[in-house]
């Protein structure tokens, strides 16, 4: 890994998820205290800023009346639509305040499905960056994150998922994803184990003279 071609990505940290009175909050609370994947994420943030990396951050939101997306939507986007989740300008679409972006960070722009390559500019600007290693943290474990993480596979970049970084509304799906599904995407790794790579990258480019 080189810090400076490596990009994480923090996928949905907005307040309906993240926070007491979030309208999905309580769905996923159960399984984001498992692992303390709040902290850890913010701790990943800070060690790849620190290291020199890319933080970009991928929130999803709507205008009110959810125009953006079909009209009789199913599946998880229906659970979105009629719990009145993530509307642009609300307190529940804003980052929450643990995880917001530092001076240098990028904010996504114009998600509004599942993969964060979807419906933004996110391999555009991986691209214009020579970002090379995609890492990966944030909601939900089997949706919007293994969405991007499949993406990011078929397009070639190399693809870590971090997993006690990541929630779902269940500890089965939670679990079921990183073991069955993550191993086929990307190179797994705790939160932990990332910050001793990124540590380990950063002295041996340092050595380098880079």
């Amino acid at each position: 890994m080189n810090p400076a071609t490596t990009a994480l990505v923090l996928i949905e940290f907005q307040n309906d998820f993240t926070s007491e009175g979030g309208t999905l909050h309580g769905a996923v609370a159960e399984v984001m205290a498992s692992t303390d994947m709040l902290n850890k994420a913010g701790a990943a943030a800070t060690a790849t800023r620190s290291a020199g990396g890319c933080v970009i951050h991928s929130p999803i939101s709507y205008h009110e009346g959810y125009y953006e997306i079909n009209s009789d939507p199913y599946g998880i986007l229906a659970g979105v639509v009629g719990s009145k989740s993530f509307i642009k300008g609300g307190w529940g679409a804003e980052i929450v305040e643990s995880m917001a972006p530092h001076d240098g960070d990028i904010v996504l722009e114009g998600k509004r499905g599942l993969d964060a390559f979807g419906s933004t500019n996110l391999d555009f600007i991986l691209r214009s960056k020579g970002i090379q290693t995609v890492v990966l943290a944030g909601f939900l474990t089997n949706c919007c994150v293994e969405s991007t993480m499949r993406s990011a596979y078929e397009r070639g970049y190399e693809v870590i998922t971090l997993t006690d970084a990541v929630a779902a509304t269940s500890q089965a799906e939670h679990d079921n994803a990183i073991q069955y599904d993550y191993p086929m995407f990307s190179k797994p790794m705790t939160v932990a184990d990332y910050l001793e790579t990124l540590a380990g990258a950063s002295v041996a480019d340092s050595s380098r003279g880079y």
